[in-house]
C-alpha cells in the first residue's frame, strides 16, 4: 500500500495554526516565522485541493473542511507521539548492572539512588559491592565505578567525583576531657586507620599529617585499623577515634553534624572516583543515563569535576 501523504511539515503548520488561532502561535511552538507557516498552510490547501481557513484582516477561522480535518490530524499527531515515547522508555527498562567500590555504595550513591529510581523507574539497578577490578564481559556488569587516577585502558570513562582529604571525628570529641586544638592533641587520642592506602595517595594515612605539624611523639602503629573506609568513618561517628576522611564520603555526616572537622586544614585528594564503561556498554542508552544522572547529582553537591569521555584503562586498585 502506497501511502499519499501532504507534507508532514504542512501537516504540521495547519495543526499548531488552528490548535493556537494563528499563524504567530503556530511559529512560536514550531521556531519558524509566521510567513513560513502560512506558506507551509497555503501549500497544504494547494494540495488538498481544499480552503482550510478564512482569512479576515483580524485573525483565522476554520472553514468546515478545516474543522472536519483538525480532530483527525491532531488524533494523528498525537498518537504518533505516543509512540515515539513508549519507544523511548522501552530503551530504558530493564536491569543495569554496576560494579561499584563499597565504601562508594554505602557512603555516597545509595543514599542518592532515590532519584534516579524516581525518573527512571523501569531500570532496575543491580549494585554489586566490590574493591576489585571486574570482568566486565564474562560477569555481564555495564559500568563500573573506581577510585584512581584515571588509567583505565580499553575503557570509555568519566570522571565524576574530585574530593578532599581533612581530619574527622566525633563532636563529642572537641571539647571532651581532652580538647582538640591542634594536632599535637591527637597524643591523647586513637587514631583510626585505613591500611588501604594507595601508592601515591599519602594524605589518606595520618604519617604527612604529623610531619608537616612537626607532630613526632605518636604511635603511628597505634589505634584500630579498617579495610573499608566507610567502616572508619561510621567508627568515627560513634566517637571511636579521629580518621581521615574523603569530602564525597562525609559531606552529610558532616551537615548533618554527626561529625565535624576538627582542624581548618584539608588536602586535595590525589585520586578521583570514575565511572567506566566497557565498549559493548557505550551504546546502551541505560548506562548513557545513569552516567548523565550521577555527574547532574554531583554537580548538585559542588563536586563535579566534569565529564571526560576519554578512552583510558583499567583500574589500578
Amino acid at each position: 500500500m502506497v501511502r499519499r501523504l501532504p507534507p508532514l511539515n504542512a501537516l504540521r503548520a495547519f495543526e499548531a495554526a488552528a490548535r493556537h488561532g494563528g499563524f504567530t502561535g503556530a511559529a512560536r511552538e514550531l521556531h519558524v516565522t509566521p510567513a513560513a507557516v502560512s506558506h507551509q498552510v497555503k501549500g497544504l490547501e494547494d494540495a488538498l485541493g481544499v480552503s482550510l481557513f478564512h482569512r479576515f484582516a483580524k485573525g483565522l477561522e476554520l472553514t468546515a473542511a478545516g474543522r472536519a480535518y483538525l480532530p483527525e490530524l491532531t488524533a494523528g499527531f498525537d498518537q504518533l507521539a505516543r509512540a515515539s515515547e513508549r519507544l523511548k522508555r522501552g530503551a530504558l527498562v530493564g536491569r543495569l548492572t554496576v560494579s561499584v567500590l563499597p565504601s562508594f555504595a554505602a557512603g555516597w550513591l545509595a543514599p542518592r539512588l532515590g532519584s534516579f529510581v524516581r525518573r527512571y523507574p523501569d531500570i532496575l539497578l543491580d549494585l554489586r559491592s566490590t574493591p576489585r577490578p571486574v570482568d566486565f564481559i564474562g560477569e555481564r556488569v555495564d559500568l563500573g565505578i573506581r577510585y584512581g587516577g584515571g588509567i583505565y585502558p580499553g575503557l570509555a570513562s568519566y570522571r565524576i567525583l574530585e574530593e578532599e582529604v581533612f581530619p574527622i571525628c566525633a563532636p563529642a570529641l572537641l571539647n571532651g576531657p581532652a580538647p582538640l586544638r591542634g594536632f599535637a592533641d591527637l597524643r591523647h587520642h586513637v587514631l583510626l586507620h585505613d591500611p588501604a592506602i594507595l601508592p601515591g595517595e599519602p594524605w589518606t594515612g595520618w604519617e604527612p599529617w604529623l610531619a608537616e605539624a612537626g607532630v613526632t611523639d605518636i604511635d603511628l602503629e597505634a589505634g584500630h585499623g579498617f579495610t573499608e573506609s566507610i567502616a572508619m568513618i561510621h567508627a568515627c561517628v560513634a566517637g571511636l577515634g579521629v580518621g581521615i576522611g574523603r569530602s564525597g564520603l562525609v559531606a552529610e555526616l558532616l551537615r548533618s553534624g554527626r561529625l565535624v572537622r576538627p582542624f581548618p586544614v584539608s588536602r586535595p585528594a590525589d585520586f578521583s572516583y570514575w565511572v567506566v564503561v566497557p565498549p559493548p556498554s557505550q551504546t546502551n542508552p541505560k548506562v548513557a543515563v545513569f552516567i548523565g544522572w550521577l555527574l547532574e547529582t554531583a554537580g548538585r553537591d559542588g563536586s563535579n569535576a566534569g565529564a571526560r569521555p576519554d578512552l583510558l584503562g583499567e583500574d589500578p586498585s
